[in-house]
């Protein structure tokens, strides 16, 4: 059978593409020994890692470099995260780092750093979105387990700052493959219960493998999402499991997570009657306040001597009196002279006064006007009327005159 004849860089990518498409080297730790290490002025870190039987180039680009806590060296012990590529180029494979911790600290501890950096750069840690714990809960919702001193602690400090609060818990397991997903369904069921406005998740101490349930991914986002606001408080005061950043409140201890979901009845009562104290007290300087005011306006005239005040407004309005009376009488008087001289004009206008001079007016039979004397015929009987009485006569010659008549 003829083999298939290849390009080199074909050979390349197709190896490149069988490696990449292997599930299995997508994620993957490898320990070994740091030689030959670079770190460029581009930020890129490159080196080999190695053990007895072999080597394994690596590279690490600046954007994970940057976040190392510590300086690689050659000759040192580490555990690197990261997926198996190939240079094409240089037809060789090798491992792109996305994280790398000394040897001891082992891969959980690099795992989970990986998933803290993932899960901070969502905002799932955000300060801005963490709620305040209420003042004083109907419900206190407990997520542990009910075989550890944790439950006792938090029960026992609960009764003592607050006995009439209840508490609901809900046992689940703190450790293990199962823990994580009852969490999670613990938390969702608990948010369900309307009286419940807090929940404290808790466990006891252990070793880092031991609280490594508390460090889930699917856990971290329910605390996020849970409607109610979450205290955790797992394992010491030392310990940091991603629910503690997720958590809008990080007690040190689950005695301490009691102490801030519950308030202290006595502390309670003490504030009321500090208050109450400072409400009486304000209320009185009110009161005496008030008193000082309205003794400082009895002392006025108006309320010392309240006929004074009435006699000179009395006056005042005595005054206003006339006042009106004398612009009434003037306006009258005005009024009364613009009628007389209108009277004046009307009468110089009036037909009467013309009669008073010796005119008369003529009216026909239907009681018009004659103003001209062609229009009347002989014989025709008309009325006169002189400035007293009326003459009845009749026409017995019409004579014309022009204008100049």
């Amino acid at each position: 059978m003829q083999p298939k004849i290849l390009e080199v860089s074909e050979v390349t990518q197709y190896v490149k593409a069988k490696l990449e498409e292997d599930d299995f080297l997508l994620h993957i730790g490898v320990r070994g020994e740091i030689s030959n290490f670079k770190h460029h002025s581009s930020g890129h870190m490159y080196f080999t890692l190695k053990d007895q039987g072999s080597t394994l180039r690596c590279v690490m680009f600046r954007g994970q470099s940057g976040r190392l806590q510590f300086t690689p060296q050659d000759g040192m012990q580490v555990v690197a995260l990261g997926s198996i590529g190939v240079y094409g180029k240089g037809g060789v494979y090798q491992l792109y780092v996305q994280a790398m911790e000394p040897a001891g600290l082992g891969s959980l501890h690099l795992a989970f750093l990986e998933l803290k950096e993932r899960l901070e750069k969502e905002g799932l840690f955000a300060m801005e979105r963490k709620r305040e714990l209420p003042l004083l809960p109907r419900q206190v919702g407990i997520i542990t387990s009910k075989t550890g001193a944790a439950i006792r602690d938090i029960i026992t400090v609960s009764r003592r700052r607050f006995p009439n609060i209840d508490l609901i818990v809900a046992p689940v397991l703190v450790q293990g493959e199962r823990a994580a997903p009852q969490m999670v369904a613990s938390l969702a069921a608990l948010a369900q219960v309307p009286a419940v406005d807090v929940i404290i998740l808790a466990r006891g101490g252990g070793s880092w493998e031991d609280l490594w349930a508390f460090n889930d991914e699917d856990l971290v986002r329910a605390i996020v999402s849970c409607p109610v606001p979450v205290i955790t408080a797992v394992g010491h005061e030392t310990d940091y499991p991603l629910v503690d950043f997720a958590a809008d409140v990080r007690a040190p201890t689950p005695s301490a997570a009691a102490e801030l979901a519950v308030p202290s009845r006595e502390k309670l009562q003490y504030n009321l009657r500090v208050l109450k104290m400072q409400s009486l007290q304000g209320m009185r300087k009110v009161l005496e306040k008030k008193q000082r005011l309205l003794q400082e306006l009895s002392m006025r005239r108006p309320f010392a001597a309240p006929e004074a005040f009435f006699n000179d407004q009395r006056q005042l309005v005595d005054g206003y009196l006339r006042n009106l009376e004398y612009a009434i009488s003037r306006r009258l008087q005005e009024w009364r002279t613009a009628l007389s001289l209108l009277g004046g004009r009307l009468d110089s206008l009036s037909p009467l006064s013309v009669l008073q001079r010796g005119y008369s007016v003529v009216f026909d039979e239907e009681g018009s006007i004659v103003r001209r004397a062609e229009k009347v015929k002989v014989g025709t009987r008309l009325w006169i009327k002189p400035a007293q009485g009326q003459l009845r006569c009749k026409v017995e010659e019409v004579k014309e005159e022009d204008g100049r008549g």
